[in-house]
């Protein structure tokens, strides 16, 4: 197993659409990225710790490889956005890559440039990519959020 960490907006929406792709295991949803220690989800939303909201996956690289999990990632959001996902805003809801690993730093950028070279987009690419650090797994009302309450989605 291995893990990645992924923030993408609102992490409600994007753990629902990684925990449907094969290969995952596991995700959490939690912080990464800030200064305080322990935050919580009012803390967090304050704009005033320095975290993103991130799901934490663990997958099976033999049946997913982290390129593909990075596509998932480019497309279930705006990574043109900076500290925003469509109506929520602040640096808390930031698109960023968290890496684990020299391997998985050098295939975010890769796939970074790639994608900022295809034309998809048409405003540059402002997805961070950063050494992960301390995750702080959100309360658990958040995990699963939507899952829990026969929701697929809270995207429009």
């Amino acid at each position: 197993m291995e893990t990645a960490t992924f923030g993408a907006g609102c992490f409600w929406g994007v753990e629902a659409t990684f925990r449907r792709t094969k290969g995952v295991k596991a995700t959490a949803v939690g912080y990464m990225g800030g200064w305080k220690k322990s935050p919580t989800y009012e803390e967090v939303c304050t704009d005033q710790t320095g975290h993103a909201e991130v799901v934490q996956v663990q997958f099976d690289p033999n049946e997913i490889s982290y390129g593909e999990l990075l596509n998932v990632f480019w497309e279930n959001h705006d990574p043109t956005q900076l500290n925003r996902q469509g109506p929520d805003f602040g640096k808390q809801y930031r698109s960023v890559i968290f890496y684990h690993t020299d391997e998985q730093k050098q295939t975010a950028e890769a796939s970074k440039q790639a994608l900022a070279e295809s034309g998809r987009h048409r405003r540059p690419i402002v997805t961070a990519i950063e050494p992960a650090a301390e995750f702080w797994r959100a309360e658990e009302y958040h995990q699963r959020y939507l899952e829990k309450r026969g929701l697929a989605t809270c995207h429009l």
